[in-house]
């Protein structure tokens, strides 16, 4: 599954710098640039909760095969795009393969984990997860100056395609291993989906965590994926060499800070390490938009990559948490779809406001709604687990 995630993420990662620029090169808005992300993300969003439904009847393995699959056509097309609406249909199809990836991911993870464990268990995937998306814009910038903005679409094409390969010959079916691990012969009984929604909405902690997931999407994709890289390009007059290099050091030092943090997860609890790295990644924000330079832009980069580390594992622990028995691919779908649509509401939203307001009004909003909804999680979020 680490394997899995990413090779998803890296492909992923490899287009992130040049995104916004491939996608000006059709002569659009700022906004319209936000929409390339935006549909990405409703993509996303819509596969979550189908995706979380065909792990249950077909299967976790077949289930991410398809995402493999359905990624390697949209991301090909993307590179082979000859306008803006058809870069925005091949957006969207690799969307849906990238969603089914994401949620059917931390379907098999809740499915394998215990709570004594599910937070460095997430910790590991997730520090694969931000590595990969955090390294892969230095290969793909790369490739955008060598070879073309068209060419790491193409890479992203063969990640999604290692993806299906590994999913369908190297993992096995995860979707009874919680039953046959406890020593119960037959799967929890499940509830029409209707009612296991219903469950799950009831739930005080689990919703205020999936609004952070929501907020965190917002900023990453509207803020770090599309505002970040104009103004550095724009404003600071940096390369997409030296842009994706940022993010590239930034997932490093993400990544030593990784497996630390789901040790405290799984120890003192996951409330504690979702408000400060809501809080840490408001600074981050605070640090791009101060920036002015070349040396400001990479301390923000670190910043922001050690917050995303730390945020990566304890939500969604905490979300598996909250799943009853027999829930598991209805409780991570539901979080995975609320959270994605943020990657709906963030570029749009935050690439009218630059047009609007500038670039300088949409990175201090994400640093002050990041902020802000850490400490309400602060506030009213019980805690799903502590060791006693």
């Amino acid at each position: 599954m680490c394997a899995i995630i990413f090779f998803n993420q890296f492909g992923f990662g490899a287009v992130v710098p040049v995104l916004p620029l491939y996608a000006k090169s059709f002569d659009v808005s700022i906004s319209a640039i936000g929409a390339t992300i935006a549909v990405f993300g409703a993509a996303r969003f819509l596969s979550a909760v189908p995706a979380g439904q065909m792990a249950d009847r077909v299967g976790r393995r077949p289930a991410l095969a398809l995402g493999g699959v359905v990624g390697v056509l949209g991301n090909f097309w993307s590179g082979y795009s000859g306008t803006f609406t058809e870069f925005m249909l091949a957006r969207f199809i690799a969307g849906l393969g990238g969603g089914i990836v994401l949620t059917v991911g931390v379907v098999v993870l809740a499915d394998i984990s215990t709570p004594e464990r599910r937070g460095r268990m997430m910790a590991i995937y997730q520090g694969c997860f931000l590595f990969a998306v955090g390294v892969g814009p230095y290969p793909g910038g790369l490739l955008a100056e060598h070879y073309g903005l068209a060419m790491p679409f193409l890479a992203n094409a063969a990640a999604a395609a290692l993806v299906g390969v590994i999913a369908w010959f190297a993992v096995p079916e995860t979707r009874d291993f919680a039953a046959h691990r406890d020593g119960t012969a037959l799967r929890p009984i499940a509830l029409p989906l209707k009612e296991q929604m219903s469950v799950m909405f009831g739930k005080t902690g689990f919703m205020l965590v999936c609004l952070m997931g929501f907020t965190h999407a917002t900023v990453r994709t509207g803020g770090l994926f599309n505002v970040v890289p104009l103004v550095a390009s724009g404003g600071m007059g940096l390369s997409a060499g030296q842009i994706g290099s940022g993010f590239a050091l930034g997932s490093l030092f993400g990544l030593a800070a990784t497996y630390p943090a789901g040790m405290v997860a799984d120890r003192f609890g996951r409330k504690p390490l979702i408000v400060y790295a809501g809080v840490l990644t408001g600074v981050s924000f605070f640090g791009f938009w101060y920036a002015t330079a070349y040396p400001s832009f990479l301390v923000a980069c670190v910043v922001w990559g050690i917050a995303s580390a730390v945020t990566g594992a304890a939500p969604s622990a905490y979300a598996a948490d909250n799943a009853p028995p027999g829930m598991n691919a209805t409780a991570m779908s539901i979080y995975r779809a609320l959270s994605d649509a943020g990657y709906v509401v963030g570029p749009i939203g935050l690439g009218l406001l630059c047009d609007l307001q500038g670039a300088d009004a949409a990175l201090i909003f994400c640093a002050v709604a990041i902020s802000v909804n850490a400490l309400a999680f602060g506030r009213y979020a019980p805690e799903s687990y502590r060791r006693r």
